[in-house]
């Protein structure tokens, strides 16, 4: 028994963290996939596909606010964790920045909506999904995760879904309500983010100060390359709806998005890992090169092993996950939750090649390379498919470019002489 406790251990504070992060996780995936089936048989395709298109088209903005403070953010404040004042000034710096450009990219979606019709027509929609924009800027997620204290935000974040659902089905009645969804889910992500924040200095006595202009340099260049790789990662992940918007009704928008909402749902354990992981290795690979490929061996087993049942389960009951959860009117969506059933079992390949031993070890550069290349290649096949095969088209190109990342990541390793496979 003593040997079984010295061995847990070390991990203690990791497995803390991945509990935590296993409940935050179960309320981004849970929440949705309660009322999913509800929201699409009352909105039906047309208005979800909006809603989805809406929130995708927001997610750019998200993606420059967030800018690579997930990654990085988490990454200095566990390096840091036992300087009080050192905390202080990346917690500032880094807030400062995503409130700057939060700011920015408000303004580009104003002209933006009175700009281009396909945005006027419905620019509310597009108004009120930028709150979840704001409560992501706001929320210090990246800091819970840094000091591998996660229950706070976790407790917030379980709060704040728990209200939302139950607005949902109180206030959401028929199709011409997907306004108030839109509101609501801004709500509580703007909810989560403030009372982030107010843990963070009374709870943590983080000091919030005005940053110097050296420091907020110093962060945007340590961040550069992950920022691109964010870009390049979004271009084949969280756009793919966005692009599809541009070329198909909000109908077929909505038969991808209700899809793909499935499959992220049921791959929400590899998400947790992945992030309660991260900064664990960020800071095992300080103390200990052969500790680090080790416990990375280790990880990729169980991750591996993860996705291959989330994969094979997508696939064999495909038919009736849609029919459960989207019901009749989502057929479609059948078959595109077949093709990229095969997304777990390839991404849990690429996160512990990439995010979990690439960066820790400071490849960023090389990594920012691969994902940079794999964007290009998944903008010409979007271009080439799309048009003709519509939602297909985009499922296919996704699975391909997945390949691509996870095939040059494996080589770039072997290149290094980096095996984790014995």
């Amino acid at each position: 028994m003593s040997q079984l406790f010295e061995q847990i251990q070390p991990y203690k504070n990791l497995l803390k963290n991945f509990t935590s992060l296993s409940v935050l996780q179960l309320t981004n995936y849970l929440f949705p996939i309660i009322v999913l089936p509800y929201v699409v048989r009352i909105l039906g395709p047309d208005k979800y596909g909006l809603v989805q298109f809406a929130a995708a088209f927001n997610a750019y903005f998200l993606l420059l606010c967030d800018y690579s403070f997930g990654l990085t953010g988490t990454r200095l404040i566990s390096q840091h964790r036992n300087d009080s004042q050192k905390l202080s000034e990346i917690f500032s710096s880094i807030i400062f920045i995503k409130i700057i450009f939060y700011i920015i990219t408000f303004l580009l979606l104003v002209i933006l909506i009175y700009s281009i019709e396909r945005f006027h027509e419905e620019w509310l929609v597009y108004l009120f999904s930028s709150g979840m924009v704001l409560g992501s800027v706001l929320s210090p997620l990246w800091y819970f995760q840094g000091i591998e204290q996660m229950k706070y935000i976790t407790m917030l974040q379980v709060a704040s879904r728990t209200i939302a659902t139950i607005f949902i089905f109180i206030l959401i009645q028929t199709n011409s309500d997907y306004l108030i969804l839109v509101i609501i889910n801004s709500s509580s992500q703007l909810a989560i983010g403030l009372s982030g924040l107010i843990v963070c200095i009374l709870k943590f006595k983080i000091q919030i100060s005005f940053p110097g202009s050296d420091r907020i340099m110093k962060l945007l260049k340590e961040g550069w390359n992950i920022f691109l790789s964010s870009i390049s990662i979004n271009v084949y992940t969280t756009s793919n709806t966005f692009v599809l918007g541009l070329f198909a009704s909000d109908t077929v928008v909505g038969y991808y998005a209700a899809a793909d909402k499935i499959r992220i749902a049921f791959q929400g354990m590899q998400s947790t890992l992945s992030l309660s992981v991260f900064p664990f290795v960020s800071k095992l690979v300080k103390e200990s090169y052969s500790a680090f490929i080790n416990f990375n061996r280790k990880l990729l087993k169980i991750s591996v092993g993860s996705g291959l049942i989330v994969s094979l389960i997508l696939f064999i009951y495909a038919d009736d996950l849609v029919n459960i959860i989207l019901g009749k009117s989502f057929s479609h969506s059948t078959d595109l939750l077949r093709i990229i059933s095969v997304l777990p079992i390839l991404i849990s390949f690429s996160n512990v090649f990439g995010i979990q031993t690439m960066l820790p070890l400071g490849y960023d550069k090389s990594f920012n390379k691969i994902i940079g290349f794999a964007a290009l290649v998944h903008i010409i096949l979007l271009l080439i498919f799309v048009p003709h095969y519509l939602a297909d088209g985009v499922a296919y190109t996704v699975v391909i470019t997945e390949s691509i990342v996870t095939s040059f990541m494996f080589v770039y390793l072997r290149y290094k002489k980096i095996n984790l496979f014995s």
